[in-house]
């Protein structure tokens, strides 16, 4: 198809789609970062839903976990209410994800300033960052879409725990290692049900699954370009390469707008499949994300 033709078709799909807004679909409600009244239990703030997860599973009954980022908002843009402040003040520990998103750079001064006692624990410590360009900054900040780099976050959440609470360091050990086998045992049934599909390309609307395109030998091609909604010759392009590498399926996630991703998927006659990168249910969801690519 001529160039100009391309874009004018384009056009014409961008006016024929239009814009959803999608609120509150991370899959978790606002009392996950209500810390609670049982002064006996370990209050421990976590940037984004995932590693509420995390937390969970190798603090046990012996933790109260509360979420900053809040329901529906956009990691790389989500400012703290004086409530969330409130709540992070009375943390004994923060699990930072330390991997730069940009909402928990700028709100970790603030909460540190207000409760300079609490033990904050990097869960980016012994991950290796995949960087574009010159390698310099954090690289990809999405870490915990990785089976394999969920354990070593969940690594650094024991250290955390038991610098906290060294009397209970056997209980997390044990709950570390149930978790930690739960997460290998995903990871090997994803590995088989994309087998074969090494070098394949997946079309995303945000950038945010590197790390599971890295483990499973996939290729992620994003439509969005630096946070900004693709130009229609970007849109044009993209198309193009969706028809070259027969891709059905545009994944999208439930905190961006789906506008560009229906306008593709309309033009290769494919359609948009919703994936949660923020969901609090870790594992299922990346089982349902894995099944996604899958059958792709």
């Amino acid at each position: 198809m001529h160039l100009s033709i391309k874009i004018l078709s384009v056009f014409l799909l961008m006016l024929s789609c239009t814009l959803v807004l999608f609120s509150g679909c991370t899959g978790y409600s606002s009392d996950n970062y209500i810390s609670g009244e049982n002064e006996s239990l370990i209050s421990v703030a976590v940037s984004i839903p995932p590693q509420k997860e995390f937390v969970e599973a190798v603090g046990g009954e012996k933790v109260n976990v509360f979420v900053m980022l809040s329901p529906g908002s956009n990691p790389h843009s989500s400012e703290l209410t004086s409530g969330q402040l409130k709540e992070a003040s009375k943390a004994s520990m923060y699990a930072m994800t330390g991997s730069g998103i940009e909402s928990e750079l700028a709100w970790m001064d603030k909460i540190r300033n207000l409760n300079p006692d609490m033990l904050v624990t990097d869960c980016s410590k012994n991950i290796i960052p995949i960087k574009d360009g010159d390698g310099e900054g954090y690289g990809d900040p999405h870490i915990w879409l990785s089976l394999k780099n969920a354990k070593i976050m969940s690594e650094n959440i024991f250290e955390g725990l038991v610098s906290l609470s060294p009397e209970d360091e056997d209980y997390f050990r044990k709950n570390l290692d149930t978790y930690e086998k739960r997460l290998d045992i995903l990871d090997k049934k994803i590995e088989g049900e994309l087998a074969g599909r090494e070098g394949e390309i997946i079309m995303v609307y945000h950038p945010a699954w590197s790390y599971f395109a890295r483990d499973y030998s996939l290729r992620q091609l994003p439509i969005e370009d630096e946070g900004k909604e693709p130009a229609p010759l970007d849109l044009a392009e993209l198309i193009d390469q969706a028809e070259e590498n027969n891709i059905k399926v545009v994944f999208a996630s439930p905190e961006y707008s789906t506008k560009s991703a229906n306008v593709i998927a309309k033009a290769i006659g494919g359609r948009v499949v919703l994936i949660d990168p923020l969901s609090e249910n870790y594992i299922s969801n990346m089982e349902y994300v894995a099944q996604a690519f899958a059958e792709e």
